[in-house]
């Protein structure tokens, strides 16, 4: 009997074990399917009005111009009949080899396999040959108007990525592979993986991107030393130890996106953008956001204005002594802060010096990528969803955010996790875009009907306090980073916002990468980039960027400057806590980690 013989029935073994298994956890997933709770169908994917009218479009292209149709038909047989010959031609010679491969690079097919195996490379030339049918005859439409033209196109997207054959087992190479090298184990780990995310969902999916175990908020994340030093319902403030003797005399204040949490600038000292602030001898302060339970549910943006923004900006004047802060705004919060500073300037009110934006939008009359989830079919759903809950789950929003880039955030994730039966990575960034927080059922709708549906504070008609406001209110010297590759605030959208402010003093960077990557950019990686330009903050984005000046490694250090500029004299440094201002418990604080009491957040 051979060594193979003898391995065949302990290996059969292993395999018929691990198939029993498997039919443990289908049992056990079935029960945990079954607590899935019924959500709005809107939520799901767009109405049947997208598709209607991608299906009119193309009729009436079909009627109108019938050649151009055939020109495409024609086109996709001429090349899939070519490639079906060239696969027969290579099989003919007797040869094991896949025909000559045109098709561009696509990282989803790095396995060696898709080039050498002639049934895997044909699989996925048809692919592609499909998916550039199928983005032709869409991108050619004609009679769809811009709006639905980008809707039909992104949601178009989803549907080809969805079926690329890398995303079934069958047809997955490095799945098959590894199933076969353990046995079927993979499988197994997979199936229990995918039961863990459904059971962590309430019976919903939603994969796990990181090893929620690998990090502790406070622990080995989000460790700059500082201290909670007021805290009300809305929000806890933190002020960071000072690591200078002497600091600048004007107090920074970060409000960061209540979307999700703020240690996204506290990673990690090596790219910790607190630690960096603080390192540079400014006194600085952080809104850590509550996560809100459905008792939030009338939350709306007045009260985000009034109980977080204000209230913070005079508890910093107070701690601190001084008169006026230098606010910075991330995303949502940038934009709120552009509303709180346009209140401001109506008032009278002069506290605040300076104000910087991160990936803010303020125009939002394109809104960018993100739009194709901002007409009435989605927000009616989350404005019906969050009118029976209380609050915008943190889920739906996880989820949305993660069909921006499907194939990073979705598809690659679950192919390591489900069919390869791999652990989460331990990485900090993703650990961070798993912790996600939910929204008030009020501000939420408020936030997507008045700013972003209705476009209210370039339009001039958003009420703060009962009173409208306007970008021309935006009086103060600001600074606005973008970034190139922003999927959720487009730069050319920011750029468009920044240039309507009222402020005389303006100043616009433009970083290289996206929402997250392009602000968390420490000097010391010196990785991604930036844009300049001395010009005014004014007309075509595309031609500012183009007379612009482009800087290698992080725009940190210039925006240091910008700030030392607007920050007056050194004086001594402030300890956090004193006798009118006692410390409450140690940074991170208590918000950021809490667990809110209902909803699925």
């Amino acid at each position: 009997m051979t060594t193979d013989e003898n391995d065949a029935g302990p290996k059969f073994d292993k395999l018929q074990a691990n198939l029993a298994k498997v039919e443990e956890l289908s049992q056990r997933l079935m029960t945990a399917l079954a607590h899935r709770k019924q959500a709005d169908s809107a939520l799901s994917g767009p109405s049947s009005d997208v598709y209607m009218k991608a299906a009119a479009a193309y009729v009436a292209e079909m009627m109108q111009n019938p050649s151009k149709i055939l020109e495409h038909q024609i086109s996709y047989w001429g090349k899939s009949l070519k490639h079906y010959v060239e696969a027969q031609q290579a099989l003919a010679k007797g040869e094991f080899k896949a025909p000559a491969d045109p098709t561009p690079a696509d990282r989803r097919f790095a396995n060696p396999v898709w080039e050498t195996h002639p049934v895997f490379n044909y699989l996925k030339q048809q692919y592609l040959l499909n998916a550039e049918a199928v983005s032709t005859a869409v991108s050619d439409m004609e009679k769809l108007d811009p709006a639905d033209r980008r809707r039909v196109d992104y949601f178009t997207r989803q549907i080809v990525d969805m079926f690329s054959p890398t995303n079934f087992l069958g047809t997955n190479p490095d799945a098959l592979e590894k199933a076969v090298a353990t046995d079927g184990e993979s499988l197994v780990r997979g199936l229990e993986n995918l039961v863990r995310d459904i059971e962590a969902n309430n019976g919903d999916l939603l994969v796990t991107l990181a090893d929620p175990q690998a990090f502790r908020v406070g622990e080995n994340i989000a460790t700059t030393p500082g201290s909670v030093v007021y805290r009300n319902r809305m929000m806890e403030l933190i002020q960071y130890a000072p690591t200078t003797e002497k600091v600048h005399q004007t107090p920074i204040l970060i409000f960061p996106p209540w979307i999700n949490k703020f240690y996204i600038m506290d990673l990690k000292p090596a790219n910790s953008l607190i630690k960096w602030i603080v390192d540079q001898g400014f006194t600085l302060f952080v809104v850590s956001w509550v996560n809100p339970d459905a008792s939030y549910a009338d939350v709306g943006m007045d009260d985000y204005i009034r109980d977080g923004f204000l209230r913070a900006m005079a508890e910093v004047r107070r701690i601190t002594g001084e008169k006026q802060i230098n606010a910075v705004g991330y995303c949502i919060a940038g934009t709120t802060l552009g509303l709180t500073l346009a209140h401001l300037e109506r008032a009278g009110d002069t506290s605040v010096k300076s104000a910087t934006f991160f990936t803010t939008l303020t125009d939002f009359s394109d809104p960018g990528e993100v739009g194709v989830f901002l007409d009435n079919d989605f927000v009616d759903g989350i404005e019906r969803q969050s009118a029976r809950d209380g609050i915008l789950s943190r889920f739906f929003m996880g989820r949305t955010f993660s069909f921006l880039r499907s194939n990073d955030l979705i598809y690659q994730p679950a192919i390591k996790s489900y069919m390869m039966g791999e652990a989460p990575p331990a990485f900090d960034l993703l650990f961070w875009n798993g912790d996600g927080t939910n929204l008030p059922a009020r501000m939420a709708v408020e936030y997507l009907r008045g700013l972003c549906q209705d476009d209210g504070f370039a339009q001039g008609t958003f009420p703060v306090f009962g009173e409208p406001v306007s970008l021309s209110g935006v009086k103060v010297p600001l600074c606005a980073i973008a970034c190139e590759t922003d999927h959720i605030a487009h730069w050319k959208g920011s750029f468009n916002g920044i240039k309507q402010m009222g402020s005389k003093d303006k100043t616009f960077i433009l970083s290289e990468s996206g929402h997250i990557a392009g602000i968390i950019n420490p000097p010391s990686k010196d990785k991604y980039g930036h844009y300049v330009n001395a010009a005014p903050v004014a007309g075509d984005p595309l031609d500012w960027k183009a007379s612009a000046e482009f800087h290698k490694g992080s725009w940190w250090p210039r925006w240091g400057e910008w700030l030392k500029a607007r920050s007056g004299k050194m004086v001594k440094a402030r300890v956090p806590g004193d006798s009118t201002n006692p410390v409450l418990c140690p940074a991170p604080g208590t918000y950021v980690t809490a667990t809110p009491l209902s909803g699925n957040g």
